[in-house]
């Protein structure tokens, strides 16, 4: 599933997408790239197709927990979003692919985040927005969480997330059970 989002919380286009998607982007005038991937998986082939545009690169994995060989998203990678949502202002960039590996998680909470970050009070709003355009979405909490905090949102940005998440297992139970089986499943809202 692609999503294009042409959203009042951002100045620029945003599509998210899953590794698998990649290849049918290849002609989307993307003037900028977020590539969010685990450590050890190889850089995708499909951007050598791509007409040129500013990538980053960013090695950690879909989880929430410390555990052996895993690289935990932390303040750090956060931080080097809302860094980029001040240089794609700055840029006046027209058009972002966010990708991971599936689409689902690790990109969607990094648009979450930059939707978020120049809207303060306006949290149901970027939900609303992530709902609408990736209706099969599970934002990563922990790095949610960590923007709520270096926003300063009072945790209004964890409480619009557990919301969200609440809808998606109700309208996708196959995504709720994927991520109890991933070990997050206390992100699953009891039924």
């Amino acid at each position: 599933m692609t999503t294009d989002i042409t959203t009042p919380l951002l100045p620029y286009r945003i599509t998210i997408c899953g590794l698998d998607e990649l290849a049918g982007h290849a002609q989307g005038g993307f003037t900028h790239v977020v590539s969010i991937l685990d450590p050890e998986r190889a850089d995708p082939e499909d951007f050598t197709a791509y007409l040129p545009h500013r990538r980053v690169l960013w090695r950690f994995d879909d989880t929430l927990q410390p555990g052996p060989g895993m690289t935990v998203p932390c303040e750090r990678d956060v931080r080097k979003i809302l860094t980029l949502g001040e240089e794609l202002l700055a840029e006046k960039a027209e058009q972002l692919l966010i990708h991971c590996h599936a689409g689902v998680s690790r990109s969607t909470a990094t648009a979450v985040i930059l939707m978020a970050q120049n809207n303060p009070g306006r949290e149901p709003e970027v939900f609303q927005e992530l709902s609408r355009v990736r209706p099969r979405s599970w934002p990563n909490s922990l790095m949610v969480g960590i923007a709520d905090d270096l926003l300063g949102r009072g945790g209004a940005l964890v409480r619009e997330l557990r919301g969200h998440h609440a809808k998606v297992a109700a309208s996708h139970p196959d995504l709720a059970s994927l991520i109890r089986l991933h070990g997050r499943a206390h992100e699953v809202p009891e039924a």
